[in-house]
């Protein structure tokens, strides 16, 4: 053989050895992505910690679709795995989004405003893309940016599910459970919208012959996944009133001041406006009975809210709310009761009432809902906690 021929052979040898251990060490990496079940943990733990700090974090998605396909393009999978890794600081945390489709980085605690940590970050990925892979391949790749908490960079609203894939992949491990609830609830509400329909036309009377105005109050509410919907009740209040007061009240509320406390007639304390101006007389006693609020039988029966659930708050609190009351939004449909209403209502701080939707969703079974839709009528009658 010649000495021509020999050397050629070994620089092929050479070559051949630096692409096994550049494959290698691609295969390494991507062997150190987080699998999905894995990466949606790390996600929930991080809006968690995100609570607790105020820190905005960003999860930056890359989806590939079928070109990170198990049956795709290894060296397309083994490439992003390592560009993503090698953008990634020791605090990130990178891995599977959706397994074989989308892969994700989460950087944790970004600089403020996050807008500059977005804009950083997805132009050094962006970049590295175009340099890492072929042109056909990286306009494949459709890159995405998401802030927690929503909104805080302008382009995410309150509802972006994006952040939420636990509470996507609860809802589809309950299916069963969840079409089973929302049976019950349009069966119940029907039911009881027929068999108090004389109690409906009575109130509607009593309205109309008092005060001037609709019969129904219908109010911009947020509900499941800070989703808006229009809330229904019966209208227990003057036309054209100032909104400011509640507004205020509400503030004072949630900022747990001491002011939005009031002492009912026996001098019990109160977490609400017990002797509001803008309230009729017939309002007064629709209130104290609760009976303000069968309309939302109808808010039930075309899904906006279930019989059982969080209470649906008003756009200017969840302005005020702080991140870790943002999860009530997510974590349920709104319901006309729930444990809140069966555990004191307005005589619990708004801190307490939270812990207690939250504790709704950890505990939640087909039996709690209908344990507390038979405390329910026991709460309404006492008349505990409602004004």
């Amino acid at each position: 053989m010649s000495a021509a021929r020999t050397e050629t052979l070994k620089r092929k040898a050479v070559e051949i050895t630096r692409y096994m251990e550049r494959e290698n060490v691609s295969e390494q990496r991507q062997d150190s992505l987080l699998g999905q079940e894995a990466f949606t943990r790390a996600l929930r733990l991080e809006r968690r910690r995100s609570e607790r700090s105020g820190r905005p974090f960003l999860l930056i998605l890359l989806d590939g679709g079928s070109l990170l396909a198990t049956n795709g393009t290894g060296s397309v999978r083994a490439g992003l795995a390592t560009l993503l890794l090698a953008q990634s600081r020791d605090t990130d945390v990178v891995g599977w989004y959706q397994n074989n489709a989308i892969m994700a980085i989460l950087c944790t605690e970004i600089c403020d405003p996050p807008e500059t940590a977005v804009e950083v970050v997805y132009s050094r990925i962006t970049e590295a893309i175009s340099r890492q892979l072929l042109p056909q391949q990286a306009e494949k790749i459709r890159i995405s940016a998401h802030v927690y908490p929503e909104g805080e960079s302008g382009s995410d609203g309150p509802g972006n599910l994006t952040l939420y894939p636990d509470i996507q992949h609860r809802v589809a491990e309950k299916k069963v459970s969840h079409s089973v609830k929302r049976a019950i609830d349009i069966v119940g509400s029907l039911m009881a919208l027929v068999l108090l329909s004389p109690v409906f036309a009575a109130i509607a009377l009593a309205i109309k012959l008092t005060s001037q105005g609709p019969v129904l109050f219908r109010q911009r509410r947020i509900g499941h996944y800070a989703r808006p919907f229009t809330f229904l009740k019966f209208r227990s209040m003057y036309v054209n009133n100032d909104s400011r007061i509640h507004q205020e009240y509400v503030s004072r509320f949630i900022a747990g001041n001491r002011h939005s406390q009031h002492a009912d007639a026996n001098g019990n304390k109160v977490f609400k406006i017990t002797n509001d101006p803008r309230v009729t007389p017939v309002g007064r006693f629709l209130r104290r009975t609760s009976l303000d609020e069968f309309p939302q039988l109808i808010n039930v029966l075309l899904g906006d809210m279930s019989l059982v659930g969080p209470r649906p708050p008003v756009p200017y609190e969840v302005e005020k709310y702080d991140i870790w009351h943002r999860r009530r939004l997510f974590e349920a449909k709104p319901g006309i009761t729930g444990l809140w209403q069966v555990n004191g209502r307005s005589r619990l701080s708004f801190d307490e009432m939270v812990r207690l939707d939250l504790e709704y969703v950890e505990k939640s079974s087909l039996l709690l809902d209908f344990e507390i839709l038979l405390r329910t009528p026991r709460a309404v009658l006492s008349g505990d906690g409602a004004y």
